[in-house]
Order: structure tokens, then sequence, then C-alpha cells
């Protein structure tokens, strides 16, 4: 079987399929950062539509008219993930360890060759040149990147047994740990599709599975709260949805910062404001983000840093799918550097500063793509 997968990893690793994904440029993978992600746990996903979208780029389509659940850039997503499995296959890696590899890709970069990250980190798995993973142009290697993964996945005692997030954490050492179960069901679908295109590769190790590939239960994986706030409907900015109260058994702290918070509703947002003022005539005395965070927590004696990048440290981490009211979630960017934050409201809203022209608003947390979720009570 080694044999067989050093040789598909000779033919399908050519020249032009590596040189066509490492150069993967930012701007399309900047792209992918403003579009909205959904947050509905992926949890029936329908592996035969997968493989025949997965098929659509792998034979020349530009991807426009592919569509695949999770996936926002599928034309470059895709080749990025063949490349994982490639690699998987070349090193002997167990089916698992592929599904693995994946899901952490997704988490950490959404399959993007970045250029960028957290303090170093770049490209598919985030992985850090001063953390010893390579050159900061080895990493922009998808294969090198790949490679370097299994290795260290190889190398934890144990890690077959574990679950997917609990693999791929001992590996990426994450400070959020439980991120990586949501892409569990979109990585298995995956890997069988790509898996699929190598002739006679990993027959001893894919197994038949059915058409729906589900995740494990909302308590083990990176889901989303059951309530997801479409029942309040349309919710005009700045305004409080009928019918919502704050829950009668939030944290008395967590109740007094959702009620500062909701008396900025309606003013308008700030880059930089430090939300001390954001009824007055200085917009710096605005709210952006982070700063409606730090404010609302100030006035209950919680201190918090000022940024986004900082504030995914504060407290303890907490899965998605036992949000409390109160708690911090993150979107945009990557997991370890997002690039906005909100405060859950319970009963499935969530209350921020959107960005610039936007007032501080209430939205369903099924328009939040959920990178992180802490705990700062």
């Amino acid at each position: 079987m080694k044999a067989l997968a050093a040789g598909i990893g000779v033919v399908f690793l050519s020249p032009l399929l590596l040189a066509g994904t490492a150069m993967m440029v930012a701007s399309s993978a900047d792209a992918v950062q403003t579009a909205a992600f959904s947050s509905d746990c992926l949890t029936d996903i329908d592996s035969g539509e997968v493989a025949k979208q997965v098929s659509k780029i792998l034979d020349g389509s530009s991807g426009k008219n592919v569509k695949i659940k999770g996936l926002d850039l599928p034309a470059e997503q895709v080749p990025n993930a063949q490349t994982i499995v490639a690699s998987g296959i070349s090193l002997d890696v167990p089916k698992k360890g592929q599904i693995i590899a994946l899901a952490t890709a997704m988490q950490e970069s959404r399959l993007r060759n970045l250029n960028y990250g957290d303090r170093d980190s770049l490209g598919l798995f985030q992985q850090r040149p001063s953390q010893g993973w390579g050159t900061a142009q080895q990493i922009r290697d998808p294969v090198h990147a790949s490679e370097q993964f299994y290795k260290h996945l190889l190398k934890v005692s144990g890690w077959q047994q574990m679950t997917v997030t609990q693999a791929a954490q001992a590996v990426q050492k994450s400070a959020l740990p439980d991120a990586y179960a949501q892409w569990e069901g979109l990585s298995t679908a995956l890997q069988k599709a790509i898996a699929a295109t190598f002739p006679g590769a990993g027959k001893d190790k894919v197994d038949k599975a059915p058409d729906k590939v589900k995740e494990p239960t909302a308590d083990t994986t990176g889901c989303a709260p059951s309530k997801d706030g479409s029942g309040f409907g349309r919710i005009p900015e700045g305004s409080v949805p009928k019918g919502y109260k704050i829950p009668k058994d939030a944290d008395p702290k967590a109740r007094k910062a959702l009620d500062w918070a909701m008396h900025q509703l309606g003013t308008q947002y700030q880059w930089g404001g430090n939300c001390t003022d954001s009824h007055g005539p200085d917009p710096m005395g605005r709210c952006d983000c982070s700063s409606l965070m730090q404010q609302a927590y100030a006035h209950t004696g919680v201190t918090l840093t000022r940024t986004t990048y900082t504030q995914v440290n504060e407290g303890k981490p907490v899965s998605p799918s036992k949000l409390q009211p109160g708690d911090l979630i993150f979107s945009r960017g990557t997991a370890s550097r997002p690039e906005h934050v909100g405060m859950y409201m319970g009963e499935g809203l969530v209350i921020e500063a959107p960005r610039t022209s936007k007032p501080v608003r209430i939205t369903p947390i099924k328009d939040w793509d959920i990178l992180a979720a802490r705990r700062v009570l």
C-alpha cells in the first residue's frame, strides 16, 4: 500500500498542481473573509453531492457554478484539500488522519493558503516559522505544510482513538480547542470524494459510508446553539426584537453588561472609538466591536483588553453549542486572529457594533460564522 500511495503522490502532486496551489494569492483569500458564512453546523452533508461538485473543480471548472456547503471559494479550496489528501495518501496516513488534517485546515485558514495570520502564522494550517514548522517559504508550500502536519500527528500517542478535535488540538495546541469539530462532516465528505479520484488508493482504508454524513452530537462539536434567532424574524437595525428579554437565569454581571450594551443600540459604529460616550457629539466616543464589549463589561467591574485580537484570549473557551448570555463570540479572519466580536444575548441573538456606516444592532446567531467563543465571567 505504501508503495502504491507513494506512486500516487508522485503522479498527483505534479509540478503543475503544486505551483497552482502554492501560488494562490492573498486577494482571493481576502475576498472570502467578508463573505457571510453559515453557522448551521454543517450537520447534513450530502457526500454524493459533494463528490459531484469536487469532480467539477478537479476537472477544470472555474468554480462559478460549483456549490459546496461550507466552502465559499471552492476553486481555491478544493485543490488545497486535494493536496492535503494526496499528501496523506503518499505518507500512508489512514483516512481518519486525512479527515483530521482537512478539519484543521478548514478551521485555521478555511482551506486557503494564507500569507498572513496571528504573529508569524502562515499557510493552510497557520504554522509558524518561529515554532520550527519550516521557513516562511516552505510553510506556504501546501505539500510541505501538509506533510509537517501529518508528521506531527503521527507522533501523537493514541491519536486514532481520539476525536477529530482532540487529535487536531494535540498537534495545533490552539487557544480554541473545541473549534475543529464543526468541520468533521464536511471534511469526511471531502476526503471521501477526493480519495475516490485516486485509482486504487486507500481501498483498505476508505470505508463505504452512507450518503448523509452526520457529525457528532452538539455537545462534542463547535456547532451553534439550538436557537438561532430566526424566530424573531427581520430585526430592524438599532432595535430590540419584539418578545426578547434577557434570560432570567443569566449571570447577574452578564445581565448588567447586556443591559448596558442594549442602551447603545442605534448609535453609529466608529472604528477605534472608545465607546465611552456613544450618544455624544465626538465620533471617537462611539463604539467599535471590541470597545462595546470592553465598556459593557467595565460597567460590571470586569476588565477586558481593548482589541478583538486580545479579547479572543480572555476568560476560558466555550463550545458554541453551550453558549450562555454574556459570552463573547468571534468571527471573520481566522480562529487565532478573528476580526469581529459580539456578545451572545441568549435566545439565539447577538449584540454587536458591526462596521462603518452601521449602528450597534442585534442580529440572529444564524448569520454568524463562529470561529471562537469565550466566557469571561
